[in-house]
């Protein structure tokens, strides 16, 4: 090259190989050579010894060795070969995010662990998600219910449009599953008189269990079926045509896991009648694939027993909640539906020993 261009922090190929071969030049066992030819250690006769070399590896050690006379050594920053102690993950993209994603609308929550987007509409929201996915932590999007049409999902629509059909339903209470109509369970959805009793008179907990899932879904809840997908946060991963989803372009050879959706319906826990607190509507588990949940619909019980929503702001307070989400619950406008408790992937082995010492 000319000699504006012949420094040592060219961009040539000749360059490339002299910057690499200075630095593995260190831990090479022959003289004068950056890159030791490679060799097949045998012959079809079975003597020993070196026989032809690999061509390439030949032309880069001599190309190597004519920029890099064996009696001069390498200019080598030793400090950049060393790495630095771990740092703390969180810190560093707290610090990054705040350089680089200025125009993004977010807060970091529970103890920092929590990635919260509060501009559902930002379209560059994917690039900050990415950074926190890379780690396996969970993510939450707040306003997407906005995007959708609230009549689809009253649970009157759905009662009338579906009411005749069966499906599964779990007493959350006692573990019961039964096969029943699922008009019962919509009646009571909001009106705490229509539901169901168990043995000893306190009103049942139930749980419509998936229904409808996966291609179901599409067939049976067309409309629903669009306005779920035109909803979804973060689409270039969540939508089923997602550049980034992985899942939807896996070839046609794998067992693809069933990425739904699925609709999950349940009774809230704010009667007071009921005279255990702690009963989830979800036991703890791991998904076989990573989840986008929504919160569709929030239905307000009616009914003798039934806590206000000021009682249910102080069930929600007797919980570990960031001070962040304690401020979002006493805003007028919100209206809590769901209470969930996620644990980090890594810690799994150490719940299962806790579980197993209970058990």
């Amino acid at each position: 090259p000319p000699a504006s261009q012949n420094n040592e922090q060219g961009s040539t190929l000749r360059d490339l190989l002299t910057t690499t071969a200075g630095k593995l030049r260190l831990g090479s066992t022959d003289a004068g050579i950056a890159f030791a030819p490679v060799y097949s250690t045998g012959t079809a006769s079975g003597k020993s010894g070196r026989t032809m070399p690999n061509i390439l590896d030949d032309i880069i050690a001599s190309v190597v060795e004519n920029k890099i006379p064996p009696n001069r050594a390498p200019k080598i920053n030793v400090k950049s070969e060393i790495k630095d102690e771990p740092k703390d993950d969180r810190k560093c993209i707290q610090d990054d995010c705040s350089k680089l994603y200025s125009d993004i609308q977010y807060s970091w929550i529970c103890d920092k662990h929590v990635l919260w987007l509060r501009d559902h509409k930002n379209n560059n929201n994917w690039k900050l998600f990415k950074e926190c996915w890379k780690q396996g932590r969970p993510v939450l999007v707040s306003g997407m219910h906005k995007k959708m049409n609230f009549s689809l999902w009253k649970a009157e629509s759905i009662s009338l449009d579906f009411g005749n059909q069966q499906a599964d339903i779990l007493n959350c209470k006692d573990s019961i599953i039964s096969n029943t109509n699922v008009k019962e369970f919509w009646d009571g959805f909001e009106d705490v008189s229509k539901r169901q009793k168990i043995k000893n008179g306190e009103t049942a907990l139930l749980k419509l269990k998936d229904w409808p899932s996966g291609e179901d879904f599409k067939a049976m809840m067309p409309a629903r079926y669009e306005d779920l997908l035109k909803s979804l946060p973060l689409p270039e991963y969540c939508s089923p045509e997602g550049k980034l989803n992985l899942a939807s372009h896996l070839p046609g050879f794998f067992v693809r896991p069933d990425l739904g959706p699925r609709l999950c319906s349940a009774y809230g826990e704010c009667v007071a009648a009921t005279k255990d607190h702690d009963i989830g509507t979800t036991n703890l588990h791991i998904e076989v694939s990573d989840v986008v949940n929504i919160l569709v619909y929030v239905g307000i019980a009616k009914g003798n027993g039934v806590l206000s929503k000021s009682g249910v702001l102080k069930k929600f307070e007797e919980e570990d909640l960031d001070d962040l989400l304690r401020k979002r619950l006493k805003d007028s406008s919100e209206l809590p539906g769901a209470l969930w408790h996620i644990y980090a992937g890594k810690d799994a082995d150490k719940i299962r020993e806790f579980l197993q010492k209970v058990s």
